[in-house]
């Protein structure tokens, strides 16, 4: 019988994707229907599966094997964990042989199944974290741990073999020096071979990584001598390869590389070309060096992108590499020496350049490999040179512009071609679409490749599209990444600079920078020691930022600054104590006066909190009128809607229970426990069958509309479930961690022609604002902002001209969060402080503002508003927060802040509030 509670576990605790969590179900349900053992009748297993599984037409093996075919980067080496994880907690397995096509897979298998690692696929399990599986390998199984493991260890621990295809799978018919293979000659310590031993296991599962590399005669017949009980297949591209590439006859599940596009698993492809360009108007030659230059262009705007974004976020910087693909070695020299030619960009390249292809021979060949293989750590390469294409295991995260050179336009939109590059850096999408992008340089096959992505059985159904050049998306100016330093460490900065002309680089008048009175190199050091190192240690210590005046803490900063350099360098060794002090009370005072102090506040429960959902009925079921898709349709949806979940148009995955369709969807959200809902999830879906028993005329329209319609039914049913959420009352604890902060400096892409503009002025096409840093302010915390709308800029000017502004910022990523119920993180377009109160400002367009999620952030900031006045700043005499919610329509340039605050502020629920008052306590951190 199929165990949902190991099901359910797993998935929440490896945090398993959709895909991922569809496998390992599968998984569940045709072990639950053979029962795989030694004395397994293989035929008879066979018809069982095909009744529940019609695309399952052959195991292909000796043994039962099931083949789930998952895209390039969508996680097949969790999935193996996942399968290792349910077969062992539910006593099915607790032998394990995993086999890797080549040694690159072979070691990254052995590094991702070690707990040290940090892509550990066990990690959470809640079997594996006292014993973890024992992992024996080519290197250690002469040793007996395998053997010595399963007597020592008993049923406490899983034992996992990871062997390399090669090791397993030499011709013993054809005479070889040393006899058998090691595996397979005779092991004294326990009488037989260790590949023997293996296959008298009475429980042994086996699991190929890459399936489509071991169709062949050798490798078949070693899988088929270790006699497993099951056979576990992953692969991205399930075709034997060679020249028949006979497609797989076992697959149990497929999720291509259009539903990981879709479902934002991977990158998104697109494709390059130059702007305003006519290939046919250049040689050959001409238009590679063309597309080389341009995938360049492209390269050095993905890296300051990801600078920005690392620099933004405090994420790890992510080294971008280009990817040429050369037609034979011949080719792929000289490509070679002319990107690292002074011809390319004046050499820029030169030594940043790895070629990798069959013929490379002794240290080149091994350097190139190395570096290769560190690609995504060292930043040492901007450029891959190829012959055709990569092979598997080589997959990587940091790869974003590919430029083929003479490749068909059939051959670039490949699996082989592009999955490559697919990974995403962070492990999701970040929404900046440079580091969530693929793009392939393809000038001479642009047209050609829009065309087949369109097609219904094209690998991409839809490309974006990139245009490099003035007049494009990317221009080809170099792009760099411009810091804003705050404006107290601008005035640093500049302290030992003359007093400038008040023009900016957008040729507008400026107004002029307050300046510090201290100017030597070694007072300018001291005042930024004291700001970068001294001051954040400092934040925790105080009460308020206004503590920043008081003697004693002036004096202290200034005999910690000091202290910095004096043991090491000595660099203040020139600076008096009293004069560190003067240029400490200084640099305060400053701080004090151009700081909107943001109290650091944690909210925390006394008590556990648990919540659940109430048993209501479905509102507005009447109103539902879902017809059934003719069959030919219901596949186009599943596939436009990138739901493969269900074989039903076949008779595949028929549930029982009609209800099912709709409790598998809605225990997909993170919130919902099948165990704890799950007679509640199966009246609300009963409630929904009902509904559509009522006008269908028989079951299988009903099941028709539950396969095809099903994904957005669960989403209505969800979005119902919230409003009937409860959660245990309980006491909260507001700690301050601290009153303020010091202000980081924040990161902008500063490509393109003149990016700076006075921000007075509107862009001359609003659609261009997000590309523009804009600078002029006279009250901003930061001299420099970016915004998403003209309505932000609009915002800014209106700050800048009340009078009774005093500061106001664009809070940078990861400077100011706000977590609402669902514990999801917002970031504020404004904070502003008055000379009476402290503001939270957002502006949404107007028929936005009653989304669920702006009102979801919307009753989060107003919250955090009262409980920072109230348990912060009304104890220690501080100005009171304020939020306000204001539609796009109603900032205009006779608008007021005060009108604005009058009809558009926003605060905290009675409820919340009343619960906050009551129930409370105030901590100190």
């Amino acid at each position: 019988m199929i165990d949902n509670r190991a099901l359910h576990q797993i998935s929440q605790r490896l945090s398993l994707r959709k895909p991922q969590a569809e496998s390992l179900k599968r998984l569940a349900d045709v072990i639950d229907l053979i029962d795989p053992s030694k004395d397994t009748d293989v035929s008879g297993a066979l018809e069982a599966v095909k009744a529940a599984y019609p695309d399952v037409e052959d195991f292909e093996r000796d043994f039962p094997s099931f083949c789930f075919a998952l895209a390039t980067g969508v996680g097949k080496t969790r999935l193996m964990g996942a399968f290792v994880s349910y077969l062992f907690i539910t006593g099915r397995s607790r032998n394990f042989f995993v086999l890797a096509p080549n040694l690159t897979i072979y070691e990254k298998l052995l590094a991702d199944f070690q707990p040290s690692s940090p892509k550990y696929v066990f990690k959470g399990v809640e079997a594996f974290a006292h014993q973890p599986p024992l992992i024996v390998n080519a290197e250690n199984y002469e040793e007996g741990r395998g053997v010595r493991g399963a007597d020592l260890l008993g049923r406490e621990a899983a034992i996992i073999n990871i062997f390399n295809i090669s090791k397993i799978s030499a011709d013993t018919s054809v005479p070889r020096k040393g006899g058998l293979p090691r595996i397979k000659r005779l092991q004294e310590y326990i009488g037989e071979s260790y590949f023997s031993y293996l296959a008298g296991l009475p429980d042994l599962v086996l699991m190929m990584d890459e399936a489509h590399r071991y169709r062949a005669s050798a490798g078949a017949k070693a899988i088929s001598e270790l006699k497993p009980i099951l056979g576990l297949e992953v692969t991205a591209t399930p075709k034997a390869v060679g020249g028949s590439a006979a497609p797989f006859k076992n697959v149990i599940y497929r999720y291509d590389l259009p539903e990981a596009m879709e479902d934002g698993y991977v990158k998104e492809p697109a494709v390059g070309t130059r702007a305003n360009f006519d290939p046919k108007s250049v040689s050959e030659d001409m238009l590679e060096r063309i597309k080389l230059e341009d995938g360049v262009h492209y390269h050095e705007h993905v890296k300051v992108a990801l600078q920005t974004y690392a620099k933004q976020h405090d994420a790890p910087l992510v080294h971008p590499f280009m990817l040429v693909v050369t037609q034979d070695t011949n080719h792929a020299r000289q490509v070679h020496e002319f990107v690292e030619s002074d011809q390319f960009f004046d050499g820029r390249y030169k030594g940043r350049v790895i070629e990798i292809h069959s013929k490379l021979t002794g240290e080149e060949s091994d350097e190139n490999a190395r570096r290769l293989l560190n690609i995504e750590r060292d930043g040492t390469t901007d450029i891959v040179i190829h012959v055709n294409k990569l092979k598997e295991g080589w997959d990587v995260s940091n790869l974003f512009t590919i430029v083929p050179l003479r490749a068909s336009a059939s051959d670039i939109l490949t699996e082989q071609t592009l999955g490559r590059g697919l990974r995403l850096p962070y492990g999701k999408r970040t929404g900046v679409e440079a580091v969530d992008t693929l793009t392939v340089i393809a000038h001479d096959r642009f047209n050609a490749l829009i065309e087949m992505a369109k097609s219904a059985d094209g690998l991409v159904h839809k490309f974006k599209e990139v245009r490099i050049g003035d007049g494009g998306d990317v221009p080809s100016s170099k792009p760099v990444m411009v810091e804003a330093p705050s404006i107290i460490q601008t005035m640093i900065r500049q302290a030992a600079e003359p007093a400038p002309t008040p023009t900016s680089q957008g040729g507008f008048a400026e107004p002029p920078a307050p300046r510090f009175t201290f100017d030597k190199p070694e007072e300018i050091a001291l005042a930024e020691t004291a700001l970068n190192v001294v001051l954040p240690s400092f934040q925790t210590r105080l009460a308020s930022v206004g503590d920043l005046k008081t003697e004693k803490v002036i004096k202290d900063i200034a005999a910690d600054a000091l202290a910095a350099h004096h043991a090491s360098e000595g660099l203040f060794k020139t600076v008096t104590l009293e004069r560190a002090e003067a240029v400490v009370r200084e640099l305060c005072a400053v701080f004090v006066e151009r700081t909107i102090a943001i109290p650091q506040l944690v909210v925390t429960p006394v008590d556990q909190v648990s919540f659940g959902f109430k048993p209501f009925q479905l509102e507005g079921l009447d109103s539902w009128s879902y017809q059934p898709i003719s069959r030919e349709l219901l596949v186009q949806v599943l596939r436009t809607e990138k739901q493969r979940l269900i074989s039903g148009e076949d008779g595949g995955d028929r549930p029982d229970r009609m209800e099912e369709y709709l409790v598998a969807r809605l225990i997909d959200f993170d919130e919902v426990d099948y165990d704890t809902h799950a007679e509640m999830l199966y009246d609300l879906s009963g409630q929904v069958v009902d509904r559509l028993r009522a006008y269908l005329p028989n079951d299988e329209d009903v099941r028709n509309v539950l396969q095809s319609r099903g994904k957005e039914m669960a989403q209505a049913i969800f979005a119902q479930m919230t409003k009937h959420r409860w959660t245990t009352e309980t006491k909260y604890r507001v700690t301050l961690h601290a009153p303020f902060a010091t202000l980081k400096p924040q990161a902008f892409d500063g490509s393109g022609a003149n990016p700076f503009l006075d921000f007075r002025k509107p862009p001359e096409r609003l659609s261009d604002i997000k590309r523009f840093i804009f600078t002029g302010f006279a009250k901003g915390c930061y001299p420099q902002a970016k915004f998403d709308s003209d309505t932000e800029r609009q915002m800014a000017v209106l700050l800048e001209r009340d009078v009774t502004v005093e500061l106001w910022m664009k809070p940078g990523p990861n400077q100011f969060k706000i977590y609402d119920t669902e514990g999801n993180a917002y970031q504020p377009d404004f904070v502003a402080e008055t000379n009476t109160e402290k503001l939270v400002l957002e502006t949404k367009r107007a028929s936005d503002v009653s989304d669920r999620e702006v009102q979801m952030k919307a009753d989060a900031a107003s919250l955090w508003c009262f409980i920072a006045t109230t348990y912060h700043a009304e104890k220690i005499g501080e100005k009171p927060w304020r939020y306000a919610l204001i539609p796009d329509v109603a900032v205009q340039p006779n608008s007021t802040l005060s009108g604005l605050l009058a009809n558009y502020t926003r605060p905290a629920s009675l409820e919340l509030r009343g619960r906050f008052e009551l129930q409370a306590e105030v901590g100190t951190g």
